[in-house]
């Protein structure tokens, strides 16, 4: 069972959106194909539940294949319910079954926009998180291929936020910023030129030039939190961690923190790209 408002057992907090109904479904297609009645009969079982009746057993696969239908499309008024019954039914599947697994489930959450994730123990309703922070609008001045890469990039993280693959979302925001950080390179300032190929060579220089500055300040705390999350002792995302923690995942509330934050730094960065060119 997952964990959630217990509330919601006895009072819905919505229904499941159909895009996500017939999405799961689908995910059920691998696991029928070998052994329809059984695995139509042992998908019932959960979802009668969830919708407060019985399952019985059905005299053939056919009638089986109907019966579940109507025990899903009955627990469907129920989200948290519903989607709780697909994620048990699933991870009681004995071998040889293939199992989607929450990853996959939580790409399946995501992709129709069904306003939930599961969090190992946790169903979680998006809406009751803090929201990942957006980039709406990339400055005109940026090549249109640049501001593909950058939402291109931003909606990995988001996704793979969605699917519970904590570290994997950070790693992708934080490769992210460096590579936003190389749009300052060669720049041309009142102060001098900002020379360097890389992260900490390109935002120490322009720190050197913006110095008494917001972005000075800014580039600090950027520096700061790409630091820790650099170290094997720290983050351990952008050179390893320490064997003992390399297999620890990373807290949904960190890697939320930490892309938020990185997201803020990228516009931040890019708006100051544009005062500095003059565009």
């Amino acid at each position: 069972m997952l964990k959630f408002n217990p509330d919601w057992r006895f009072d819905s907090p919505g229904e499941l959106a159909l895009q996500t109904y017939n999405s799961l479904s689908d995910l059920m297609k691998p696991i029928v194909g070998h052994d329809a009645k059984w695995v139509y009969e042992h998908f019932k079982e959960y979802f009668a539940a969830a919708s407060g009746s019985t399952a019985s057993p059905s005299s053939s696969t056919s009638w089986a294949e109907t019966d579940m239908y109507a025990h899903m499309s009955s627990a469907r008024a129920n989200a948290p319910l519903f989607i709780e019954a697909f994620y048990d039914a699933c991870a009681a599947l004995p071998d040889p079954f293939p199992n989607p697994g929450v990853a996959r489930i939580n790409r399946v959450l995501a992709q129709t926009d069904s306003g939930w994730t599961i969090q190992l123990p946790n169903l979680i309703r998006l809406g009751e998180q803090i929201e990942p922070v957006a980039v709406e609008q990339l400055p005109q001045h940026l090549d249109s291929n640049v501001q593909d890469l950058i939402q291109s990039s931003l909606a990995n993280s988001r996704r793979l936020l969605a699917e519970n693959s904590n570290r994997l979302a950070v790693q992708e925001i934080v490769w992210l910023l460096e590579t936003v950080s190389t749009v300052f390179d060669g720049l041309e300032t009142d102060a001098g030129v900002i020379e360097g190929r890389y992260f900490n060579s390109i935002i120490n220089g322009l720190r050197h030039l913006e110095k008494g500055r917001t972005l000075e300040q800014t580039l600090g705390w950027i520096r700061t939190l790409h630091g820790f999350l650099s170290s094997p002792t720290g983050g351990g995302i952008r050179h390893g961690a320490n064997l003992a923690d390399a297999t620890s995942e990373i807290e949904p509330n960190e890697a939320r923190l930490y892309c938020n934050l990185i997201t803020s730094y990228i516009a931040y960065l890019l708006a100051e790209h544009r005062r500095l060119t003059g565009n």
